[in-house]
């Protein structure tokens, strides 16, 4: 056991070294993006097909492709389509179902993806003459389609704690690679700072919400891996090191989003788990907590020299002269109400898909997204809409009173809530953690003749 414990630490420092290999490389030959994309592509496609996804190989690669998203689209430049970090979690969810099939009990998904039709139909009556109606479509409709898909193959299905675990390794490295590339690639921190806003320069010249968003996937999957994965002193540090670091890098975009996404998942994790292991183990975990909540403090510390005391002003929601601003959303709530408006004047079917930045220019001469996909799935959808949205909350909750094994279950379900009401589904990383708290997480088989073939 001792020796395939060591194994495990090994493959896991081997993946940390080559995912921060393939960050710098891709720093120094940026072309080589388009490179780690395609090759990640390939990879996991003949992978999937040579086990015919014996152990989940599928739901791995999408774990990998979604954590990996946003870096794929900040380094592929033009030739890697926008939408193609969804596409790619679909194709491979798709090809899981291939092999392996989909739960009997997941009737409620499929009549989610059936509501969503009807928006679609009536967006060709209502978009503009002008407006591309296939890529508003799609644009609009790839990440509640993604969830679909996911969920259809994960719901009720069943996957040990090793299994489960691997997918928070496939959801951390990608992350690794991004963040390594942030600390070569943005500049010195004081020579760009001019305010309290998300600042695109030290997010890699991308979105700030977007990068916050993966760097959080990258802080969650490693608290998760300081309590499962902490029996080496010389691991748990490792991880120590690393959450500092994308803790930092995530606080430093200036994106409150991400970060305090990955705070409240990551507690409600340790919750979860602190209740599930013995009286004995929950004193290691108090250690853990404190040198953890320690760590943080330094980063935060270390974060508020190096912004010179703006990140501080940025999460009291003051500006740069230390004023308060008056509205805590930065202006999503009128976009939010706007969008209500739509669905209360038409409450059947909506304004159509894709139609809400049209609509609301039309009518109060706003043009901008509210990045909540509540509100827009309300207002394009109309009642179809609130259906598929009831479906989306109640049915993993109704799952959970009868399977309560999964202890990630209200860290990913929460990931979902949490991303959607401030980054929309521009990302297919709500769409796939959400569809993990459907996952039927079981107990590995004891094998004696194995544990006596593997024991020092």
């Amino acid at each position: 056991m001792i020796k395939l414990f060591k194994n495990y630490n090994k493959r896991y420092l081997q993946l940390i070294g080559l995912h921060a290999a393939i960050g710098f490389a891709i720093y120094l030959f940026r072309f080589l993006g388009l490179f780690y994309f395609l090759g990640s592509i390939v990879f996991f496609v003949i992978w999937t097909f040579q086990t015919k996804n014996k152990n989940n190989q599928a739901l791995l690669a999408a774990a990998y492709m979604t954590a990996g998203e946003v870096f794929f689209r900040m380094t592929g430049g033009s030739i890697i389509p926008w939408e193609a970090g969804k596409y790619s979690v679909i194709c491979f969810i798709l090809i899981g179902l291939f092999f392996s099939g989909t739960s009997r009990k997941s009737a409620p998904y499929w009549l989610y993806l059936i509501l969503l039709i009807p928006g679609v139909i009536y967006a060709a009556e209502t978009l503009n003459f002008d407006t591309n109606v296939r890529k508003a479509v799609i644009f609009n409709l790839s990440g509640p389609f993604c969830l679909g898909i996911s969920a259809l193959y994960c719901y009720d299905r069943r996957i040990t704690r090793k299994q489960l675990h691997n997918v928070v390794w496939c959801l951390l490295m990608p992350v690794i690679a991004l963040s390594i590339y942030l600390l070569f690639f943005t500049p010195d921190t004081r020579d760009v700072l001019n305010g309290t806003q998300s600042n695109f320069a030290l997010s890699g010249g991308y979105g700030p919400n977007q990068v916050s968003t993966a760097l959080g996937i990258g802080m969650f999957a490693l608290v998760v891996q300081l309590f499962v994965n902490s029996r080496n002193k010389l691991i748990f540090f490792i991880n120590l090191g690393l959450l500092m670091f994308l803790a930092y890098r995530g606080i430093i975009t200036f994106s409150r989003g991400g970060v305090l996404t990955a705070a409240l998942i990551s507690i409600a994790f340790i919750v979860m788990y602190f209740q599930g292991v013995s009286g004995r183990k929950r004193n290691a975990i108090s250690f853990y907590l404190v040198i953890i909540g320690g760590a943080i403090a330094i980063t935060w510390l270390i974060s508020s020299v190096r912004t010179m005391g703006l990140i501080d002003l940025r999460y009291a929601n003051k500006d740069a002269a230390g004023r308060i601003k008056e509205d805590l959303s930065t202006g999503r709530e009128e976009l939010i109400t706007s969008e209500l408006t739509f669905f209360v004047n038409n409450p059947i079917l909506g304004i159509g898909v894709g139609k809400t930045k049209e609509y609301r220019e039309e009518k109060l001469d706003i043009l901008a997204a509210s990045h909540n996909e509540i509100s827009r799935l309300l207002s394009e959808h109309g009642v179809f809409g609130l259906l598929a949205l009831f479906i989306l909350v109640l049915t993993p909750l109704f799952f959970r009173i009868g399977n309560r094994n999964n202890y990630l279950f209200y860290s990913f379900y929460g990931f979902w809530f949490l991303t959607i009401n401030h980054s929309s589904m521009r990302v297919a990383a709500p769409a796939f953690i959400y569809a993990l708290a459907l996952l039927n997480v079981i107990n590995e088989k004891k094998n004696t003749l194995s544990r006596q073939q593997i024991s020092p």
